[in-house]
Order: structure tokens, then sequence, then C-alpha cells
């Protein structure tokens, strides 16, 4: 992976940072993380963050196996 220096606004940096903060990432994470949700609302404008944040925790469950099997009947 390449990385790249962009130049943020400072606003947004100290937003990153709070919100980050919050949710146990460092603002790089933070940032990383906003633009990632940001693609994919993008690509999907019919989600809404909520949706967008259900499905993401859904693969994450997937991916640790924490899913139980569903039974039919």
């Amino acid at each position: 992976m390449t990385l790249t220096t962009l130049e943020i606004d400072n606003e947004v940096l100290v937003q990153a940072h709070i919100y980050g903060e919050a949710q146990n990432r460092n603002t790089e994470q933070q940032i990383q993380y906003w633009i990632h949700i940001g693609k994919i609302a993008q690509d999907n404008p019919d989600l809404n963050f909520s949706d967008i944040s259900d499905i993401l925790n859904s693969i994450a469950q997937v991916k640790a196996g924490a899913t139980t099997p569903y039974k039919f009947g």
C-alpha cells in the first residue's frame, strides 16, 4: 500500500479526533472510516447510515464466525 500525504482542514482533523475518541479509533483510523462509509453511501444512495452500519456489523460477525444456522420449520 502506498501512503500519500493529504492536506486536511484543521476543523476536520479536530472532528475526526473527537469522533475517533468516542469509537476507540485514532484520528487517522476515523478519517479512513469516514472515507469507507462515504464510498459505500455514494455507491448505494438508497442506504442510510444505519443500514450501512448494520450491514458492516453483520459482515464482521460472519467473518468472526459469530453466527448461528437458521433452522427452517
